[in-house]
């Protein structure tokens, strides 16, 4: 009855709704309906209910045809996030540093270093992961610069570059919501150590030199006296070497702010587990041990490049042949089991710092010598058992400046020019650790 008022009255929608009564009535009562589901297919068809070229297309609601409107959004950008979703706040820069305050704290992972070699210069480029609303209208200066561009490289990508026709010394560092990136070699006078013979110590500009303030760090030149180390050709030996460049090293540190000192300025001999007590006595901030490797002499041709060790109880078969090399000299009994026993015991903070300490020297020493020798071979960042750091309560190192027994890479090591390209590749380590763990 209800079905036959709404055809009468023309009222669509109401007749549809009966229809689909009908048909779910019949099919209980087991009554022959097709006749009511013809009349509703007339219905869905003039909706965009039915299969069109064997397409199936969406069902729409019967009862919001007549509400239904085209709605026009508006375009958004391939970077427009909502503004709930920047998490970085401000990025400014001041002196010769930027500064980029996050919502939230942030770890290492965060940031993404690598450097480029354009013909407009030379680049450091920094990929930050998150996003900064102002990335694009925000400008960056810092003075001795020659560019520093931000802008939101991704969705998730904040990018910051630097170039300069100079390469340019950047560092970084995290503190909870605060990254800091900062330029160590903006003074243009800051010339190398080796650019002029006989001329002055070279210029250091204050932003390096107030790296260096309040910082100790303690020296040793390995083996001395009795104990002449590793032995290359023409009788060199490399407690010659080692101190040389500690001397070099000293030097530039000592120019830069920090309080150096030495565990043997000359040729003398110190007891190994007697090295580290000037560190512990002056409350050193870091120990470095600088050492010259050698090579069996089925592998003197073939054995080469510069390394740098931390102390850990790694057992590598490497690790151990370098190790036994250094730990020569020293006099101290214990079995094998005893000294892994010992060096399992050691502080794990400790070892991380000096495992940080190992790959900022690493970097920077490589990068320094390469520029008079190309062919330097990096032999990594490693870790082993060396007494002579055993006794240290700081971070320590133990670096060996390259392989005495090498034919071309033994006589470097007693070049003063090469001698001095390691020191300051060493003391720029230096700075950029101590700038990336104030």
């Amino acid at each position: 009855m209800q079905y036959l008022k709404a055809v009468l009255n023309n009222n669509q929608d109401v007749e549809i709704k009966n229809l689909k009564i009908l048909i779910s009535s019949g099919k209980k009562l087991k009554k022959d309906v097709s006749r009511y589901q013809k009349e509703l297919k007339k219905y869905n068809g003039s909706i965009n209910n039915i299969h069109t070229n064997s397409k199936k297309i969406k069902p729409i609601k019967i009862n919001t045809i007549k509400n239904t409107k085209k709605i026009n959004r508006p375009r958004i950008s391939k970077y427009d996030v909502n503004k709930s979703k920047y998490t970085i706040d401000s990025v400014y820069s001041k002196d010769n540093q930027i500064f980029i305050h996050f919502k939230t704290n942030i770890t290492k992972n965060y940031i993404k270093f690598f450097e480029k070699k354009t013909k407009s210069g030379n680049q450091d480029i920094y990929d930050i992961k998150g996003s900064f609303k102002d990335a694009q209208p925000t400008k960056l200066r810092i003075k001795g610069v020659k560019q520093i561009v931000i802008k939101q490289e991704k969705q998730n990508t904040l990018r910051i570059l630097f170039e300069d026709r100079i390469n340019l010394k950047t560092v970084y560092n995290v503190n909870k919501k605060l990254l800091t990136l900062t330029v160590l070699n903006i003074d243009k006078k800051n010339i190398s150590a080796t650019k002029t013979k006989n001329s002055k110590s070279p210029r250091i500009s204050q932003k390096i030199r107030k790296i260096g303030e309040n910082r100790v760090v303690v020296l040793d030149a390995g083996h001395g006296g009795k104990d002449p180390g590793a032995i290359g050709s023409k009788k060199k030996y490399e407690k010659t070497s080692v101190l040389a460049v500690t001397r070099y090293l000293s030097s530039i540190l000592k120019q830069r702010g920090y309080k150096v000192y030495l565990t043997r300025s000359k040729d003398n001999y110190i007891k190994v587990h007697n090295r580290t007590v000037l560190a512990n006595k002056k409350k050193a901030d870091i120990f470095l041990s600088i050492h010259a490797n050698a090579a069996h002499k089925s592998k003197v041709k073939q054995a080469r490049g510069i390394e740098t060790f931390f102390l850990s109880p790694a057992r590598s078969e490497r690790a151990k042949r370098v190790a036994a090399k250094e730990n020569k000299s020293d006099v101290r009994k214990m079995s094998g089991a005893t000294k892994q026993v010992f060096l399992e015991s050691l502080n794990r903070p400790r070892i991380t710092a000096s495992h940080k300490l190992s790959i900022d020297i690493q970097k920077n020493m490589l990068y320094s010598v390469r520029k008079q020798h190309k062919d330097v071979v990096d032999g990594g960042v490693r870790e082993g058992p060396f007494w002579v750091l055993v006794g240290a309560q700081m971070p320590s190192v133990l670096i060996e400046i390259g392989y005495i027994t090498h034919p071309k890479e033994g006589k470097r090591l007693f070049e003063k020019n090469y001698q001095k390209n390691l020191a300051l590749g060493i003391a720029n380590g230096i700075d950029s650790y101590f700038a990336k763990n104030p």
